[in-house]
């Protein structure tokens, strides 16, 4: 691609992009820092993606998705997970209705824009499947009829990594369909001053307006697939994915004993699309290797399995996709 592609590219993204702004001035009004987090959850709806959040309770998880989805003038479902839930609370039924001595559907909370799946390990696995088939197919099926989900649909499910007793941990295969999982920490402590002076001050949630259209969100999708990425930048991509299957031949060998598997090509696809994402946040037409960097733990974490060695040294994901990053070389 010539330089002067580049740049009429990169003016074209920079005017597409417009919205981002406004957004996060939107959100910006309810929600005090987490801007990592906001960010992750623009990265899923650019990129059809879904996001796993873990973190600690009052964080403020459910009120940016909230936020989120009221600045985007969309439809907004929470579904809180609990032992006894069945897959038709979230789907939807068949109901008869006697009057008419037939059967109609009534459609469940899958059917919005936004879904909070609230601690998404609390229910068993043939509702977490109920979800992540509708996640992965975007339709649903109801008796015999199939309805498709409308766009855009963006899956946020929560997990809290502290109580595990009477959990239902999800598989490492259903894991993987989700695009990003993102670890939220704790305030700053100017954030959380910040955080009880509004609170005391009133409830402010109801300041959020509207101010993107769910046809900007679409459209913008088009415009990441655009983002221009070189092939040195693939070349690193596919590098680092990887070193997380065989390390040894990235000279990573003290890592081999401490994975059990790597990322899938899913890992290859996501974290390229992921970069094209954080690019496009940026309001840039290209891709670098900055953008890469900065998604890789939320693209991967998920996806290495560690092995019993790992676990009994206390190595974390997050350790060894540090040593890769530090080792694979940048172009």
């Amino acid at each position: 691609m010539h330089s002067i592609d580049i740049e009429l590219l990169n003016q074209q993204i920079y005017i597409d992009s417009a919205f981002v702004e406004r957004l996060n001035a939107e959100t910006a009004k309810v929600i005090v820092g987490q801007q990592y987090m906001i960010d992750r959850l623009m990265i899923g709806l650019l990129t059809k993606g879904h996001v796993l959040l873990e973190g600690l309770p009052g964080l403020a998880k459910t009120l940016a998705i909230k936020t989120l989805a009221k600045s985007i003038h969309a439809n907004f479902s929470r579904i809180q997970f609990t032992p006894d839930l069945l897959p038709a609370d979230i789907i939807g039924t068949m109901i008869f209705n006697p009057s008419q001595n037939e059967f109609s559907v009534r459609k469940g909370p899958i059917f919005a824009n936004f879904i909070l799946a609230d601690e998404i390990n609390r229910a068993p696995a043939k509702v977490q499947s109920a979800l992540l088939e509708a996640m992965q197919e975007r339709q649903v099926t109801i008796g015999n009829e199939t309805f498709l989900l409308q766009e855009p649909f963006l899956v946020l499910a929560t997990q809290n990594p502290i109580e595990q007793e009477g959990t239902y941990p999800l598989p490492e295969a259903q894991v993987d369909r989700f695009m990003l999982k993102v670890k939220i920490g704790y305030p700053s402590k100017d954030e959380e001053r910040e955080i009880i002076r509004r609170n005391l001050g009133g409830d402010d949630y109801g300041l959020v307006s509207p101010v993107v259209h769910p046809a900007d969100i679409i459209k913008a999708r088009e415009s990441v697939r655009k983002v221009y990425m070189d092939e040195k930048i693939e070349r690193y991509i596919i590098d680092i994915v990887f070193a997380t299957r065989n390390p040894a031949d990235y000279q990573l060998r003290n890592l081999q004993p401490l994975i059990q598997y790597g990322g899938s090509p899913r890992a290859s696809i996501n974290l390229a699309l992921a970069a094209k994402a954080q690019a496009f946040l940026k309001r840039r037409g290209y891709v670098i290797p900055e953008d890469v960097r900065q998604i890789c733990h939320d693209v991967l974490r998920h996806r290495i399995g560690l092995t019993y060695e790992a676990e009994a040294e206390n190595v974390t994901c997050e350790d060894i996709i540090d040593k890769i990053l530090n080792v694979v070389e940048v172009p």
